[in-house]
């Protein structure tokens, strides 16, 4: 496997397999850097199955970097933040032996990792044994972390062997893909390895953005005749909203991928007329279970297929479970409560099925707001209110009640010059006729704009009350 990759490389030769900022660099001068990296990290005595912390974003030496330890068969942490608690969590539980730094150059420092604390003592040990299998099976690893935003991340272990070696099977060699691919979607997160991955083995480009706001995203797809843009609903909401589908030539877009979050029926209709004759694609992953070939109903419906023969799919109690061939190892901090007896893997979202097969995220689990026993998804009332012509953007989300349990409070950015008063006004006024009585909001705070974390995903769990 490890030959194919390399031998990929070689035969695209002198095709540009990255682009940052001004410069390009091809497959052989990739290669060169990879080997270049591996030189490096032997010289600091970084050894096989050595766990080791590669901070940085997209850029020519953090690409040949974690390919260079995929190669070397180490485990790979990439951090695109080097947040204090991110960096303890994996100190803690994944005893990394190096850090690499690829921002300005390469460094590589070696990390003095403490004895682990008593009390985590038998966590620590089910993590070396899950190292200890990739190292007997002289596998690589990857570890991922999930947005930790009720708490620590969940430290989240891949066999590296099996999403590179997928990656080869699905796309085989052939003559190199001509396609330029933006890397949007996050540097250490499953979406953005996945856009690099699939990117690199057929032979595309990899064109890389430093800042992913509306604007850098729009100019590189209009100066890289970026065909296929893959992202998630707030962002493609941020572009309508600012208007840079109008200020930038996006004429060579042919398809949008859409996922990390779920799309409202009102925005796609939105996204549709402001994209007339781009192909949208709804894509469906985990970090646990990996991004899974998908077929969209159309590009109108939120409904969609996972075609993927590599992953296995069921519905129980309304949650959707999967079962994937590049599936996690394990949480190498936390209990496997998320895994049934026989590795299903709970995956949180509530889903509806057709007949034919066809399934629709409603939301998640843990986002239901729960007025006196009456239930809300959070994304039906977004939905409705996206309908407004005087609503750009809102997020929904539940806060505790002392009566009811919970209630439903909402967030709207209006459009135009409506005041704080009158944007509260009308909202209940086009709630009044639409929605039961429970789903009516009782705090609406008018926002500038609605939070988005990033992994481009709305922010539920505490949004911002500018402006209650």
């Amino acid at each position: 496997m490890r030959d194919e990759l390399v031998g990929r490389f070689a035969d695209f030769g002198t095709k540009t397999a990255i682009f940052d900022q001004d410069t390009a660099f091809t497959y052989q001068e990739l290669l060169d850097r990879i080997r270049y990296t591996r030189d490096v990290l032997r010289r600091h005595g970084v050894a096989p199955h050595d766990v080791v912390v590669v901070h940085g974003n997209y850029s020519l030496d953090s690409i040949a970097t974690v390919l260079a330890l995929f190669l070397g068969r180490n485990v790979v942490v990439p951090l695109v933040t080097l947040g204090e608690r991110d960096l303890d969590t994996v100190v803690e539980h994944c005893r990394p032996r190096f850090l690499v730094r690829t921002g300005a150059g390469l460094v590589v420092e070696e990390l003095d990792t403490p004895a682990p604390a008593p009390a985590a003592a038998s966590t620590t040990s089910a993590s070396a044994g899950m190292i200890d299998r990739l190292s007997g099976a002289d596998a690589a690893g990857l570890v991922l972390l999930s947005s930790g935003s009720t708490g620590a991340p969940k430290v989240i272990l891949h066999n590296l062997d099996t999403l590179v070696g997928e990656k080869l099977e699905k796309r085989p060699r052939r003559r190199a893909s001509s396609l330029s691919i933006l890397m949007v979607l996050m540097f250490d997160h499953i979406g953005g390895i996945n856009s690099l991955l699939s990117t690199l083995v057929a032979g595309g480009t990899a064109v890389l953005p430093h800042q992913r706001v509306p604007e850098e995203i729009c100019g590189l797809i209009e100066r890289h005749r970026i065909r296929v843009l893959p992202t998630s609903p707030t962002f493609l909401n941020l572009i309508i909203m600012g208007g840079f589908h109008q200020r930038f030539d996006l004429s060579s877009l042919r398809l949008i991928t859409y996922g990390t979050e779920p799309m409202s029926d009102e925005l796609l209709k939105r996204v549709n007329r402001n994209f007339p004759g781009v192909r949208l694609l709804q894509t469906f992953g985990t970090s646990e279970t990996g991004i899974a070939t998908t077929t969209s109903e159309s590009s109108d419906s939120t409904y969609f297929k996972i075609s993927d023969t590599g992953v296995e799919h069921r519905i129980v109690d309304g949650e959707l479970q999967l079962r994937s061939r590049v599936q996690f190892l394990g949480y190498m901090n936390y209990a496997d409560d998320s895994l049934t007896e026989d590795r299903w893997f709970r995956t949180g979202d509530l889903v509806e099925e057709t007949d034919d097969g066809y399934l629709r995220i409603r939301g998640r689990a843990k986002e239901v707001i729960n007025v006196g026993g009456e239930k809300l998804l959070p994304l039906e009332l977004e939905s409705v209110l996206l309908a407004s012509p005087l609503i750009e953007d809102c997020v929904v989300y539940g806060k505790p009640n002392a009566i009811t349990g919970q209630t439903v409070c909402v967030s709207v950015k209006p459009r135009g010059e409506l005041t704080r008063a009158a944007a509260r006004k009308h909202v209940l006024e086009f709630l009044a006729d639409k929605v039961e009585p429970f789903k009516i909001p009782s705090k609406i705070s008018v926002v500038d704009s609605v939070e988005m974390s990033d992994r481009l995903k709305k922010v539920r769990s505490q949004p911002r009350d500018v402006g209650a």
